[in-house]
């Protein structure tokens, strides 16, 4: 099958990682896959570190009026439908697969030109997102529109979670058309990951319990309350927390650490290469999801998992759709008052249950196919079947 990949993605980080391990495994099931993306696209993926950005198009969005940067980004799905229609008459795709970005509507209008289907990916309501969390938008109406056309016009929308697919629905997608497709790990990018104490002694955390996050920090994740609670006497006084990544919030724990006396205790390894990332969570006794995006497909959580993991994190919708309660992690109420700090406590002090909900973790992956091979192949199937 010839499968034109189209996307807008021009950071180097967790969406990079999808789109990149999402062609190789299409490709690798034996299919011939073009791609169609800003060339900025190409750069950032061979330069920098994971969690790098494209520091142009910040600067840009910061210089202009929302209404404007708005009507640029519309207008940009006209130059993207030239590149895809030129694409399109040398390759010949069977189907066009595009990543959903808001005001891109090329995938669309090259659907309606060739009558060939479209599949497009979902990751975010990005309507939403927008208002709440990057400064808003201007036009407001057209940015529903946009987002509503992009999605009734797929053949089959992919969303990563079921609380993103009702989402979908709710913008008049029928059912049949929406496949949930959540995030997957490559499970050759971890067989060589040291074991948890040779992982431990590599980066000089021998005889400490460590409890793991990875990835861009912010407020919002509620590393803090992990550095409040290393401060109380219920943390076990070989307790470490172990932040591989960096973010905005880094000084300011840094600086809350110091103040509560557990400085030593705490490390960030600032943003790091991609492939070191299995080497550091290995070192990991506890893997920290303190908070999710209600929609969200945590990749962190899939590396959690697939090395074998004690999870903790908030009995949320969308990770229910993942995680059981005492099965392949431990739950807690985000709504009660120090739900998390107890369970932090009470897997601290209790090996037997780490060890048990660390073999329900890397069991998950197989047990719900959470690979992007399986993904390719479900991708594959919807095809196939229209």
């Amino acid at each position: 099958m010839r499968i034109l990949y189209h996307h807008r993605t021009a950071s180097k980080d967790g969406q990079a990682v999808h789109i990149e391990e999402m062609i190789d495994a299409l490709r690798s099931l034996g299919h011939e896959v073009r791609v169609v993306a800003p060339s900025i696209g190409g750069q950032a993926a061979q330069q920098g570190a994971m969690g790098g950005e494209v520091g142009w198009v910040h600067r840009l969005k910061a210089a202009l009026p929302n209404a404007v940067y708005e009507l640029l980004e519309l207008a940009y799905s006209l130059v993207a439908y030239r590149k895809l229609v030129q694409a399109a008459q040398e390759f010949n795709p069977d189907v066009i697969y595009e990543r959903y970005n808001l005001f891109l509507l090329a995938g669309t209008l090259l659907k309606r030109k060739l009558g060939i289907p479209l599949l497009l990916e979902v990751n975010a309501p990005l309507v939403d997102e927008r208002l709440k969390h990057s400064g808003g938008l201007s036009l407001l109406a057209l940015a529903r529109w946009a987002e509503g056309t992009a999605w009734r016009s797929a053949d089959h929308v992919l969303p990563v979670t079921q609380v993103l697919a009702r989402h979908v629905q709710a913008y008049g997608v029928p059912s049949q058309r929406v496949t949930v497709i959540p995030n997957g790990i490559n499970r050759a990018h971890f067989v060589t990951a040291p074991t948890p104490e040779a992982a431990k002694q590599q980066l000089g955390l021998h005889g400490q319990i460590v409890l793991g996050f990875t990835g861009f920090v912010r407020d919002w994740h509620g590393v803090d309350r992990v550095v409040r609670w290393l401060a109380t006497p219920q943390a076990p006084i070989n307790g470490h927390l172990l932040v591989v990544g960096d973010g905005p919030v880094r000084a300011e724990l840094e600086a809350l650490a110091v103040q509560l006396g557990v400085g030593p205790r705490v490390t960030f390894t600032g943003v790091i290469d991609r492939h070191r990332v299995p080497e550091h969570v290995a070192a990991f006794d506890i893997a920290l999801q303190p908070a999710v995006t209600a929609y969200a497909s945590p990749l962190k959580l899939m590396e959690y998992l697939v090395l074998a993991k004690a999870v903790v994190a908030p009995s949320e919708p969308n990770l229910l759709e993942v995680l059981t309660d005492g099965q392949n992690a431990l739950l807690f109420d985000d709504k009660t008052a120090g739900s998390f700090e107890a369970t932090l406590t009470r897997l601290c002090e209790d090996t037997e249950l780490r060890a048990r909900l660390a073999q329900g973790a890397y069991d998950t992956i197989d047990r719900l196919d959470l690979t992007w091979l399986g993904n390719a192949r479900r991708v594959l199937s919807l095809v196939h079947a229209s």
